[in-house]
């Protein structure tokens, strides 16, 4: 690594410092070079962000995969990992910048092939790692089965934190909250201290993006930055060993994003008109629209009961 010869101190003053300092840097140098929200027809207070500067996730998570590698050990399944995220990215961005926005079934075919590719992945390098368990039970089953339980898991993720991306500062600050619990987990479990090092980096990634994020925000991550990070939430998970605590570390962001996904389809394939309908999704807006709750309200309150969840699994798994 370039900064092994350094004392540890200094060491992990500078790998804290150059995310942060990066980041804000290339959030002001290309601001004026990022597509603008044209606002959103069915979202509530949606057409607020008509003007913003979106797509801001592509600055993040090239400076996160700048620093990790940087200050994380390189390896093989690392690489790849970053390729991964930076494709996710980059199918993110490419929508962002879309006059036209790409059609749901482009993007989910997309985001299917990419977590596919990243359940591989892990399966390879990961070999010790492919039993199912939580909360003490544990079931081994085959490699081929566990990657398409990992398969659908990521791209539950990746679709959910998407979808999550509605308020200033929600979706950033809910994450935060899930890596964090990510990385409790990690410790706790006495797993990849690697994958730690990379937590913290993006967390510091993300603050200066969040800096702008608040509301009112200048910024929106888009798609760019929602799809990436739903996917490295999930490999973190993974390098837990337990797969399956993707449930209840990310259960706010996943109750969130997916209960929309779930209402419309069961009104387009199930013809089940009435599915949910007194409650308006993503969940968020529900209560915005519909309980009053303001944007700060909101944030706050999903991330207690997170963090509150969060920490009773936390307890419960070792």
């Amino acid at each position: 690594m370039l900064f092994d010869l350094l004392p540890q101190k200094l060491f992990y003053l500078i790998m804290i410092l150059v995310p942060v300092i990066l980041c804000a840097v290339l959030l002001k140098a290309f601001k004026n070079k990022l597509p603008r929200d044209q606002g959103r027809d069915f979202a509530f207070n949606g057409k607020l962000s008509a003007g913003k500067v979106r797509g801001a996730g592509i600055v993040f998570i090239c400076s996160f995969i700048i620093t990790g590698l940087l200050f994380v050990p390189v390896s093989l399944e690392y690489v790849f990992y970053y390729v991964l995220i930076l494709l996710g990215m980059l199918s993110g961005y490419l929508d962002d910048r879309s006059e036209k926005p790409w059609g749901e079934y482009k993007k989910g075919a997309i985001d299917l092939i990419i977590s596919a590719l990243t359940a591989v992945n892990f399966v390879y390098f990961n070999q010790n790692l492919t039993s199912i368990s939580l909360f003490g039970f544990e079931l081994n089953i085959h490699p081929i089965v566990f990657g398409v339980v990992a398969t659908i898991l990521v791209w539950v993720l990746i679709n959910a934190v998407n979808c999550s991306d509605g308020i200033d500062g929600f979706c950033g600050s809910l994450t935060i909250v899930s890596l964090v619990s990510a990385l409790f987990a990690i410790n706790i479990l006495g797993a990849d201290s690697n994958t730690n090092l990379l937590i913290i980096l993006m967390i510091l990634a993300l603050i200066p993006y969040l800096w702008n994020n608040s509301e009112p925000s200048t910024m929106m991550m888009g798609d760019a930055g929602s799809r990436a990070l739903g996917l490295f939430l999930c490999i973190c998970i993974f390098k837990t060993g337990n797969i399956l605590l993707v449930i209840p570390i990310c259960f706010m962001l996943c109750l969130d994003g997916l209960l929309g996904i779930v209402k419309v389809s069961l009104i387009r394939f199930l013809k089940m008109k009435n599915a949910f309908k007194n409650i308006r999704t993503p969940l968020h807006d529900h209560f915005r629209k519909n309980k009053g709750w303001s944007n700060t309200q909101v944030i706050f309150r999903f991330c207690m009961i997170q963090a509150v969840i969060s920490a009773v699994s936390l307890i419960l798994i070792k």
